[in-house]
This record gives C-alpha cells, sequence and structure tokens, in this order.
C-alpha cells in the first residue's frame, strides 16, 4: 500500500514539474518578445512615468531617460524621494503640477511645464498624463514628459523678431498697433502715449552718414528703453519716431517719465562729443482707454509737432 502511495506522490510531483516548467518556457517565451519593448522604453527619449498619488507620491516606474535630461542622479534621486518633483518644478508651474497630483486638471489637454536641470537651468516639458482611478477617486498617474525646450526657444525667438525692431530690439510698429488696439477695444485702464520724435536725424544722415543716423536712432532707443518700466510699452513706429504706452499711469507719473528722459538726454549729451540727441515730445493721458487711444495718439503727435516747430522757430530767431 505504501508504494503505491509513493508512485502516486511521485507521479504527481512529476505533473506538477512539468506544469511549472511549462509556465517558465511561457514567462521565457513573453520576456523574450517582451525584451525588446522594454529596450525601446529605456531607450526612449521621452520621460515615461507611473506615479501612485495616494497614500502619498511614489514612482512604481520611471524611465531612466531622466539623467540624461535633467542630469545625473535624476533617476535615483527621484525613486527615492518623489516629493522631489516639487523642488525642481518652476515656481510658476507648481499649481499646475500640484492640479495634475490632486486630480483637478483636464487631464485631455498637453499639460506645458518647466523643470529644473542639475545646472539650475529650467527646462520646457509638454506632459501627456492618465489618471488612475480608485474608488472614483485618482490614486495615481501615468504619463510621458516630452522635452519641448528647442521648440519652446525657437517660438520666443520667432515671436520675438516679429515683435521687434530689427534696427533697436524695442518694439515694432506691428506691436504697438496689436496693443494699440488691445487697450482701444479690449481692456480699459487709465493711459497715455507719448510721441517722441528726433530733431536733427537728417542733418546726422548729411553730415556724417546713415550709418551714423543709426546709431543715433540706437541710442535715443536704448535711453527710451532705459528709463521704462515692464508696464510701458516702447516702440519704434517711424524712420526716427518712437511711441510710448504707459499703463495704470496717470499725469504726475508721465512728468516724472519725460523728465527722467531728458535727464538721461542730457547725460548723454554731456558725455557724448560725436553728436547729440535732441528730440521733441508730446503726450496725451486719459482715465479709460476704451476707444480713446486714437484721439489720444493724434493729441500726442500734434503737441510733439508744435514743439518741434517751436524749436524750429527759437533756432531761427537765434540766428538772425
Amino acid at each position: 500500500m505504501m508504494w503505491i502511495l509513493a508512485v502516486v506522490l511521485l507521479v504527481g510531483i512529476f505533473i506538477v514539474c512539468l506544469k511549472l516548467n511549462s509556465m517558465r518556457l511561457k514567462l521565457q517565451q513573453q520576456m523574450k518578445h517582451l525584451t525588446p519593448m522594454i529596450q525601446v522604453v529605456e531607450n526612449a527619449k521621452d520621460i515615461l512615468y507611473y506615479c501612485d498619488t495616494k497614500p502619498k507620491l511614489k514612482y512604481r516606474y520611471l524611465s531612466p531617460v531622466i539623467d540624461n535630461i535633467l542630469g545625473p542622479n535624476s533617476l535615483k534621486e527621484h525613486l527615492h524621494c518623489s516629493d522631489k518633483i516639487y523642488e525642481i518644478v518652476h515656481p510658476d508651474d507648481y499649481e499646475t503640477l500640484l492640479k495634475k497630483t490632486t486630480g483637478n486638471l483636464d487631464y485631455s489637454k498637453p499639460i506645458i511645464l518647466r523643470l529644473k536641470r542639475y545646472d539650475g537651468k529650467y527646462i520646457w516639458f509638454e506632459e501627456y498624463a492618465t489618471p488612475i482611478y480608485e474608488n472614483s477617486e485618482v490614486v495615481a498617474v501615468q504619463g510621458i514628459y516630452r522635452n519641448i525646450n528647442e521648440k519652446v526657444e525657437l517660438q520666443k525667438k520667432l515671436e520675438y523678431k516679429v515683435s521687434h525692431d530689427a534696427l533697436t530690439n524695442i518694439y515694432n510698429r506691428e506691436y504697438f498697433e496689436t496693443k494699440f488696439y488691445y487697450y482701444d477695444n479690449e481692456s480699459n485702464v487709465p493711459v497715455a502715449i507719448v510721441i517722441c520724435d528726433l530733431d536733427e536725424l537728417k542733418f546726422i544722415n548729411d553730415q556724417f552718414g546713415h550709418k551714423m543716423g543709426d546709431v543715433l536712432i540706437q541710442e535715443a532707443a536704448k535711453l527710451l528703453y532705459k528709463i521704462s518700466s515692464e508696464k510701458e510699452i516702447v516702440a519704434r513706429i517711424g524712420g526716427d519716431e518712437f511711441a510710448i504706452i504707459l499703463i495704470d499711469t496717470n499725469p504726475s507719473q508721465i512728468e516724472v517719465f519725460l523728465a527722467n528722459l531728458q535727464n538721461e538726454i542730457d547725460l548723454f549729451n554731456s558725455s557724448n562729443h560725436t553728436f547729440y540727441i535732441k528730440m521733441s515730445k508730446g503726450y496725451a493721458y486719459s482715465s479709460s482707454s476704451i476707444s480713446k487711444m486714437k484721439q489720444l495718439f493724434i493729441e500726442a503727435d500734434n503737441k510733439m509737432y508744435v514743439e518741434k516747430r517751436k524749436k524750429k522757430k527759437d533756432l531761427t530767431l537765434e540766428l538772425v
């Protein structure tokens, strides 16, 4: 009887071994097919991840290419401390990242954010994220980070060229007109327009050549840019004509702006002996901008020409 039980046990063990061996062969076969896919994922230029968000932030997977993009040891650091992502995200994008991990974001749209590299430089990424739900709650997020830094930088360069004057590097007429239309039709703010025109550009061109005339225009643009804040739009709208839009301003601030401009002109003229900057100026102000911009421009332009004619008259009287 015992030997029958032993035989049955051996047969059972043999059958189990056969099944285990069969399963091992199937797993090996599956791994053989999966290996190329794993290699593709591991060697992809994009950063792939799967990250739990509940009960706490924890990566289950993060592709090694992160080391090539964000710097050495990035993979190890982020796997060890998944919260590090909050340390390297750009401050302006922190809220977006927080919404993504808490499930308060529209995941159907790409997420644009910046992450800090090991050398302190921020890199632009386009992320496609998919939330993982459990009991109607986001418990994980999986997705892809795509490095779009070159694309964004190129776009910025193109936008700069489109909006800036090639000679002076301040805003051009097209950009000025865009903002002119915006404040005339869409945004109602206290606003002033200042028109400035160089007085003796023709004389400089005739006496020293057009290259020197270009230098005069460039120096005038530098002075205008120097005294302007981020809220003020400084543009070259003609050969030697400049226009400035002052936003959220008042008459006293405009007077300070013009006084600062004249001080900078006097300082430049006191230290430069090749040519002087002489500029006629006019401005107009309104407590509201909607439907007023054209009127303000005409008024400021007329005042500028009044000053220019007065200077010519005074010069003629002096010569007489």
